[in-house]
């Protein structure tokens, strides 16, 4: 093997890490970078005076060797069977393999990263390049120790700017059916990055140092060594004056003297006076940077807490993997409290099928004393809390926010939680805007209402706060070159001190008809110019500033994703040689121009691209194939200077990015010169060809000829033809009151909760022609409020009143309201029902009676077939009762007022529906009445009464005249004819002899035609005599 000297820079470098407690970054270029780890780990173990450095080494998918001892050792014999050799001092003693046996190695996946959260190792090996993302560099990086090594492996290239043009894994997710090409510009700011790192040297794969590295590493000069008169700084006498001074106070000095900074004994020392005071409506939050003993601090005070004599201790966190710093700091406090294992106390470790245990349990069973515990929880195990004394939430920026918040409601014992604010650990912003600002309120009503009254009820629930902030780093030294490179490449620490990074102009407000909207060039953005840097840091201040979930994954996002634009609102621009405060920046990206048959296809088959989330979305809502054809803006972030937040310029934003796309804000003048224009553009930048620059001579600067960072909208070209504004939010009461504000109408909800915030995810579109050619929009909203409206009986029961009137009710397009009628009555109520609701109203019977009726005449209103005016509190009585199922007792704590004062507008509403049903009926049965005459035909009289009554009598007496001639005709009916005259009966009857028997002779058939006719004309006689009469 031929030996070769090694540029003696490299073991200054490392040396000079181990002196001054900073981590160093070397950057291998080269397929055998792998086989120059060894060497670089042997140089650091023998620099260091301790142990062997553990190493962390990351990968994405497969490694080129195996993990696994034994089998190593299998390949290693049949290498040497197949060579002869014995393996003994020859060329076989492979110097990787001895590594590996020799060297506690952790190896994981880069998705299993999160498990490292908290762990401390002394060398970091990163490979895949490809796989990496900035939340696995900044989370990766933050493991290493000072005076540690973080090694970055590259592949063989010629040149580095190959790695400008270089796919990324995460790409894959930024593009869309109609945004394929990203360009990567983050690996771009990455690459020309490296150079500003004072501790950073790039390499090839034979350790030659290349001339792209910084200036200061390239002049690297050994530190002197420290003795120990300059070994102490300022903060390290303190502390050990504040442990002498607190020697005599035990345990608190033997805990106070395992810390290692100022912060941390401060920090200790106010949560040992929390746990002696025994507040149990207390609660202390630590927030710092990676690295500066947040969960030594826990472990230390938790060991004083068991010292004190509490009993039951809960521990929880993200996963067990990250408490393994918080126990091993419990089991050192332990140790100087004269604790011993086994006998004092028991260690229980996790039951699962991993390699490394993780402790879950202490015991502490010592003589004379009762029975203490120490238990790891899981955190959505609030239930097992019914006998705690003090709970440790460590990580809790990592840990969903509704999980959190169901920790500490209705907590009655201490807390303690720490957490990571930078932004790359789960919710981190999420933590410090929301959570601690309730709880912020929440101490501050607490204060005033002790200082204002000696009890005061309303403040039982509350618990006290108490801020701890550590600032001086334990793994690592203060100004850490690694830690000022990652914070300025990921822009971690830009919501530290916003004065230092976007200064508010003291002239004041500016008003809005001054402001305009620009667009901001992401190639000069993201360039590494100092002046973008600069903007850049000042936007993302912004971000964070305004938003609770951040990540360096939103940077690189930012960065390469295609059909993604910034655009800011700025003041009026006086010097045009300082940058100008933004006001206001909106992250949009385009979507939609979907063919119908990508959509249907896919949505078939269950499946959905990546990216275009509104109209995939929308697509599956509705099963609405044609809605992926229209092109639309989604707004992905709005955020306003929190000095200017709620004055209109985030409104004025939206309004001038509506104009814009709508074509409004064109300079005609301008618009026929922007193809000569002298400015060039960023795919015009002229790249060096690889052959020409070996990678051995290759010097890196940030790109020149860029176009200009900020461009007027009147000068830009519109590129797409938009048909909507969309946006998707996590809701709440003051955004969806913003976006209803600038006519966004919700379309969609999703029903099931975001892990880690807890809110429902919602989806507000508008149309960017204003007219009533866009029914499709509020065809949409009206199939979603009639959704909401069934659906808001189950998840979304949580609602406010407030947020669900704002949801199910809209002013952008005029309602039609059906015409509320019997048949529509009768379809949804019974006569009993009518009758139940009648009682109340006249206070005859209680509201539960009528409790099954309210679902019903809810939706009626709210769909507009109830033609009513309510009152605000009626309508959140209504939404809360009839569609939430809400009680009487929930209302009255939502809507803040008392219980009799609601039923008495309950009454009211329910009387005004009974009136209205009333008045329908009554209408109904007058119609009935109305349509019957309506329905007769009146038409004027051809003949008089008197000509109709002659006419009718003439007709009558010939009737009746036919009528006797057929009975005298009809020879059948004589013989029922009675004999005689009345004179013949009158002298039978006087001349009866034979009692019982009277004999009268038969008549002539003429006579009794004769008498017949004398009969009729006796009548038609009285009936003359009856006419003069009248007369």
């Amino acid at each position: 093997m031929v030996k070769k000297k090694i540029d003696n820079r490299i073991r200054i470098l490392i040396e000079n890490g181990i002196k001054s407690f900073n981590r160093s970054l070397i950057v291998i270029v080269g397929d055998k970078g792998r086989d120059q780890v060894v060497i670089l780990h042997h140089m650091l173990s023998k620099a260091q005076v301790k142990a062997r450095p553990t190493v962390l080494w990351c990968y994405k998918k497969e490694l080129d060797f195996s993990t696994h001892r034994k089998k190593r050792m299998k390949q290693m014999r049949k290498r040497q069977q197949a060579t002869g050799s014995t393996g003994v001092g020859g060329d076989d003693d492979n110097p990787f393999e001895v590594f590996l046996s020799s060297t506690q190695i952790h190896y994981t996946f880069y998705s299993d990263t999160p498990k490292i959260l908290g762990r401390t190792f002394g060398m970091c090996v990163l490979q895949d390049f490809e796989a990496l993302t900035p939340n696995l560099l900044a989370r990766t990086v933050e493991t290493v120790e000072g005076g540690g090594l973080i090694v970055i492996l590259l592949q063989t290239m010629r040149s580095l700017k190959q790695l400008y043009t270089l796919t990324m894994d995460v790409h894959a997710r930024y593009r869309t059916e109609t945004h394929r090409q990203t360009e990567p510009r983050f690996n771009e700011r990455f690459i020309l990055s490296l150079s500003s790192c004072e501790q950073c040297l790039i390499v090839d794969d034979q350790l030659n140092i290349l001339p792209c590295s910084s200036n200061t590493s390239l002049n690297i000069e050994a530190l002197p060594s420290k003795t120990e008169e300059n070994s102490l700084t300022l903060e390290q006498i303190e502390l050990k004056k504040l442990c002498y001074s607190l020697k005599e106070t035990q345990p608190i000095g033997n805990l106070i003297e395992c810390c290692k900074t100022l912060d941390q004994g401060k920090v200790l020392l106010k949560l040992l006076d929390s746990i002696t005071d025994k507040a149990f409506r207390h609660t202390c939050s630590i927030t710092a940077s990676r690295g500066r003993g947040k969960s030594a601090a826990l472990g230390l005070a938790i060991a004083g807490a068991i010292a004190f004599g509490y009993s039951n201790i809960y521990v929880t966190s993200p996963a067990p993997e990250n408490l393994k710093i918080l126990f091993e700091f419990i089991l050192k406090g332990f140790n100087v409290l004269d604790y011993q294992d086994h006998i004092d106390y028991d260690i229980q470790y996790s039951s699962n099928d991993h390699k490394e245990k993780n402790i879950i349990q202490l015991t502490i069973h010592r003589p004379k004393q009762h029975r203490q515990v120490i238990q790891y929880i899981q955190p959505n195990e609030p239930s097992r809390l019914s006998q705690c004394e003090l709970l440790i939430i460590d990580e809790a920026a990592a840990i969903p926010l509704p999980l959190v918040k169901q920790l500490l409601t209705g907590a009655n014992y201490l807390i303690f939680l720490s957490s990571t604010i930078n932004g790359y650990e789960g919710t981190g912003r999420s933590l410090s805007l929301k959570l601690l600002e309730q709880l912020r309120k929440q101490s501050a009503v607490l204060t005033t209402a002790t200082k204002t009254t000696k009890t005061t009820k309303t403040t039982t629930n509350n618990r006290t706060l108490n801020e701890l902030e550590l600032n001086e780093p334990i793994r690592y030294g203060i100004n850490d070159p690694i830690e000022l490179w990652l914070n300025n490449l990921l822009c971690l620490d830009c919501c530290q001190d916003p004065s230092k990074f976007n200064k508010v102009t003291s002239s004041g407000c500016p008003s809005l008809e001054s402001c305009s909207l620009y667009c901001i060039s992401r190639d000069t953005l993201f360039s590494y110019n100092e002046s973008s840097e600069k903007f850049l840091r000042r936007l993302m201040y912004l971000f964070v500033s305004s938003h609770y979930k951040n990540s360096p994954n939103d940077l690189q996002m930012l960065s390469d994703a295609p059909g993604h634009d910034i655009y800011c609102l700025l003041g009026p621009i006086i010097d045009s040689n300082q940058l100008p405060d933004i006001l206001c920046a909106i992250q949009v990206c385009y979507e939609g121009d979907l063919s119908k048959d990508i959509v249907a296809r896919q949505l078939t088959h269950g499946q959905r691209g990546s990216g275009d989330l509104i109209p995939w979305t929308i697509a599956q809502t509705y099963q609405d194939y044609t809605f992926g054809k229209m092109s639309g803006v989604r707004i992905v972030r709005l955020a306003t200077h929190p000095d200017y937040q709620r004055m209109g310029y985030g409104t004025k934003a939206i309004h001038l990015l509506e104009k814009y796309f709508q074509g409004h804000i064109v300079n005609i003048d301008e618009y026929n010169n922007l193809e000569s224009s002298s400015s060039p553009k960023a795919d015009q930048v002229e790249i060096i060809d690889d052959d020409d620059l070996p990678l051995l001579n290759e010097k890196l600067h940030p790109r020149r000829g860029l176009p200009p960072l900020l461009e007027k909208l009147s000068e830009r070209r519109l590129k797409h033809s938009i048909d909507y504004l969309g946006v998707s939010y996590g809701l709440s009461a003051d955004l969806l009151k913003f976006w209803k504000k600038n006519q966004f109408l919700p379309i969609y909800l999703r029903q099931t909760a975001s892990e880690l915030t807890g809110e429902y995810s919602c989806i507000m579109l508008k149309t960017i022609h204003q007219s009533n050619q866009a029914p499709w929009l509020f065809s949409y909203y009206q199939d979603f409020r009639r959704r909401l409206i069934s659906l808001l009986g189950f998840q979304f029961r949580i609602f406010t009143p407030g947020m669900v009137l704002n949801l199910i009710q809209q002013a952008v397009y005029p309602e039609i309201k059906e015409e509320f009628t019997v048949s529509l009555i009768e379809q949804n109520f019974t006569d009993y029902d009518l009758r139940r609701l009648e009682s109340y109203t006249r206070n005859l019977v209680d509201y539960h009676l009528i409790l099954d009726l309210i679902p019903t005449l809810a939706k009626l209103f709210y769909l507009n077939r109830l033609p009513i005016q309510l009152t605000v509190v009626q309508m959140a009585l209504l939404s809360g009762i009839g569609l939430q199922y809400k009680t009487i007792e929930q209302l009255e704590n939502e809507l803040n007022l008392p219980q009799s004062q609601l039923l008495a507008l309950f009454n009211k509403l329910i009387k005004k529906i009974i009136d209205l049903i009333n008045s329908v009926q009554e209408n109904e049965l007058g119609k009935t009445f109305v349509n019957s005459l309506d329905t007769a035909n009146m038409q004027p009289l051809d003949k008089s009464l008197r000509q109709e009554l002659n006419e009718v009598a003439a007709t009558i007496r010939i009737r009746q005249s036919e009528e006797l001639d057929r009975l005298m005709h009809d020879q059948q009916l004589t013989k029922y004819a009675v004999n005689g005259s009345e004179e013949v009966w009158k002298g039978e009857l006087k001349n009866i002899s034979d009692p019982g028997v009277i004999s009268i002779p038969r008549t002539l058939n003429k006579r009794k035609d004769i008498e017949i006719e004398s009969h009729f004309d006796l009548s038609k006689q009285k009936s003359k005599k009856k006419k003069n009469k009248k007369k």
